[in-house]
């Protein structure tokens, strides 16, 4: 059986994600399969440099699908975008972004032609060069601001300016002077350093592509406290991604860290027994383990025991009891056993070919034609 790629896409059927489009922006068509969907809305939802989306009326009723380039109404002129969604899917995407259908609404124009292809590429060879010099413009002007991309429309009327700045800048200068270098209309905007990573791209410290970077769309604050419930060393080194912010995996696993965190008991009830007071120093949520010592502010002899101790003490203290000792008995002490490699011998015993053992027929097959030969 023989599969053939629809026209404009990457994959076998209209699900997926078309070759013209960002993978982390790719939106899974689950209403593909209904013939009902198709014809459900005239919006179409196009997608052009880097994660600019938009919404357009298909009012020309043009036969469009995923994966087609077409040329869309803009201000001023048109541009050139690439369809990534058609049908009743593209209604829920609005109301998602908050796109109101009442709304005035830009449209699309027609399917490229070559001489729209020929004009969009003479402006996309521009937008190096054109940061360049934006760079350059800028430091002269002496802006706290950094030009971090430039992406110009399908007609090469405008360009946009992405750039990060930390305070408030006034770029009025900057924008009389960049129109006077490349005679288009000028759009600034303003990204953060996230968007920037995810722009540029890389690798992580754990050695896959950047978050940002690979499927992130919708960033998140990350604050120090999510790195506190999960006992991670403050060190802004390693918390710090390569955006010097906070690291989005951060994030990831709080949630089921405050959920396990719920079966201990507060780390600010300090348990009292009749050798001491001991406070709590630290919390091993995978062994279910709580560390007690007998200072406030230091490592003080340290006591290791279970929550459901700990709860226990606490309940005997409530009732103004105390038990002789923190520990039930000295084996809650003891460190447990620890996980070992299951690679004990060398790893390189089976580089060694061991040679196969000869039968003792051949064995005296071959004593018979030496003798014989001997003779």
């Amino acid at each position: 059986m023989e599969y053939q790629l629809y026209k404009g896409e990457c994959c076998l059927n209209s699900k997926g994600c078309c070759k013209n489009q960002c993978n982390k922006l790719n939106t899974y068509d689950w209403l593909s399969d209904i013939p009902e969907s198709k014809f459900a809305t005239d919006y179409v939802e196009v997608q052009f440099k880097n994660t600019r989306k938009g919404y357009y009326l298909n009012n020309n009723k043009l036969p469009l699908e995923k994966g087609d380039v077409v040329a869309v109404e803009a201000s001023p002129g048109h541009d050139i975008g690439t369809v990534t969604m058609t049908g009743q899917l593209v209604l829920l995407q609005m109301k998602k972004h908050r796109v109101r259908s009442d709304a005035e609404v830009k449209r699309v124009y027609r399917k490229v032609k070559p001489a729209d292809i020929e004009k969009f590429e003479e402006a996309k060879a521009k937008e190096h060069e054109t940061m360049i010099r934006s760079r350059k413009i800028a430091e002269r002007l002496g802006l706290q601001m950094k030009i971090g991309d430039v992406e110009y429309q399908g007609d090469g009327n405008k360009a946009i300016f992405y750039y990060i700045a930390d305070e408030r800048v006034d770029f009025r200068q900057l924008i009389k002077d960049l129109a006077e270098a490349f005679h288009v209309r000028i759009e600034m905007k303003q990204i953060g350093a996230r968007q920037e990573a995810g722009r540029i791209g890389g690798i992580g410290p754990c050695g896959r592509e950047l978050c940002c970077s690979g499927w992130i769309c919708n960033f998140v604050s990350v604050s120090t406290g999510a790195a506190r419930l999960q006992d991670i060393s403050l060190n802004p080194q390693k918390l710090a991604g390569q955006c010097a912010k906070l690291k989005c995996c951060l994030n990831y696993e709080v949630d089921d860290y405050m959920e396990a965190q719920r079966k201990f008991p507060s780390r600010e009830i300090p348990l009292e027994t009749e050798e001491a007071t001991y406070y709590h120093f630290k919390t091993d949520i995978f062994k279910n383990q709580m560390q007690y010592s007998t200072d406030k502010h230091i490592a003080a002899n340290l006591i290791t025991i279970s929550s459901q101790r700990a709860y226990e003490i606490i309940n005997m203290n409530k009732k103004g009891r105390k038990p002789p000792f923190l520990n039930v008995s000295e084996n809650e002490t003891k460190p447990q056993k620890e996980y070992q490699d299951i690679l004990d011998e060398s790893v390189t015993r089976f580089d060694a070919v061991k040679r196969k053992k000869k039968s003792k027929k051949v064995m005296q097959r071959t004593k018979d034609i030496k003798k014989k030969n001997y003779e």
